[in-house]
């Protein structure tokens, strides 16, 4: 009988709201994980997942330990979202320097999968869908950190593959989506029935499904990827009138000219928010698709069952019954 040899992963980061997800989908695969994180996972993770704690990664960190029997290595671990209180420097240190150092400990892997941001291919918006073929163009040091991380892993002669994930949700995200769920929260009429841009998302089983695909495909190593849920995006109305929708309650979606609002966020000073909410930035994972990447399901339809998933009571426990 042929024994079954399992595989043994490294998931960088694996208390965010990524990490958490893709160890929790990936672990019913029967593959073994060792997790690193900075503080203790809270729940913690299941017994049968080996748990590290490392330092804070602006700080120096040994990596070889981390890697001995390691097959593969999911690296999520940085600063994951855009912070203007986040120096230079910092985004540098942590995306870019730590990841070089993990890349060039790792040179006994198999398979290197770093998870970088389409904020590494393009600014917050574009005037045409992206594709891997577009220069990269970030504009920012968040998305310059991750390009430049990007260079070192392909530096590091890792067998890799990289991936540039468009804007994610699912339960617990946090970021800019986080901003939009909470206006779908709200009590209050939304104005934003002229806001027609439209802007790429990513699921998270979406993402999880793309990450294992490239997992288990050799073809996809050496390559780059942008990933988003399939299809046209939906307008931001349509996403925010989505959320309130599966929640069972009306849409309250009125019309209001979106000169307004960029007027009052750039006398406010956040000409970038108005980037991020205004502007249109559509994602093409064309290539993925090609590859043979078959994602699970579109936006809206994500939308909805993460919704549904969040507003869904308990089961009740069945109740006692009397002897007989």
């Amino acid at each position: 009988m042929q024994r079954m040899v399992m595989t043994r992963i490294l998931v960088t980061g694996a208390s965010g709201f990524i990490g958490r997800a893709v160890v929790a989908a990936l672990a019913q695969r029967g593959d073994a994980f060792r997790a690193t994180v900075r503080q203790p996972p809270q729940p913690p993770f299941p017994a049968a997942i080996e748990v590290v704690q490392h330092p804070d990664l602006a700080q120096p960190i040994d990596w070889r330990p981390l890697l001995d029997d390691i097959d593969q290595v999911i690296h999520l671990a940085g600063i994951a979202h855009i912070d203007r209180g986040v120096a230079p420097e910092l985004y540098d240190r942590v995306n870019r320097l730590a990841t070089a150092q993990l890349a060039a400990a790792a040179a006994g892997v198999k398979h290197f999968v770093f998870v970088s941001s389409i904020r590494a291919q393009n600014g917050p918006a574009a005037d045409h869908a992206l594709t891997e073929r577009d220069p990269a163009t970030p504009t920012d040091a968040y998305g310059r950190s991750k390009l430049a991380a990007e260079a070192a892993v392909r530096a590091a002669g890792v067998p890799f593959t990289i991936l540039r994930p468009a804007l994610l949700y699912g339960p617990g995200v946090k970021g800019n989506f986080a901003l939009l769920a909470r206006a779908a929260a709200s009590p209050l009429p939304l104005p934003v029935k002229d806001f027609g841009n439209r802007r790429s998302l990513l699921g998270i089983d979406n993402f999880i499904s793309a990450l294992a695909f490239v997992l288990a495909t050799p073809a996809t190593l050496g390559e780059t990827y942008v990933v988003a849920d399939p299809g046209m995006p939906p307008p931001l109305w349509a996403v925010l009138a989505t959320l309130r929708q599966a929640a069972g309650r009306r849409p309250l979606i009125l019309p209001m000219s979106k000169h307004y609002v960029e007027i009052a966020l750039r006398l406010m000073g956040r000409a970038d928010l108005w980037d991020r909410l205004g502007g249109s930035l559509r994602v093409d994972a064309g290539k993925l698709m090609a590859a043979g990447w078959q994602p699970p399901h579109d936006t809206l339809a994500g939308l909805a069952a993460m919704v549904r998933s969040l507003t869904r009571p308990a089961a009740s426990p069945a109740p006692d019954r009397p002897p007989p």
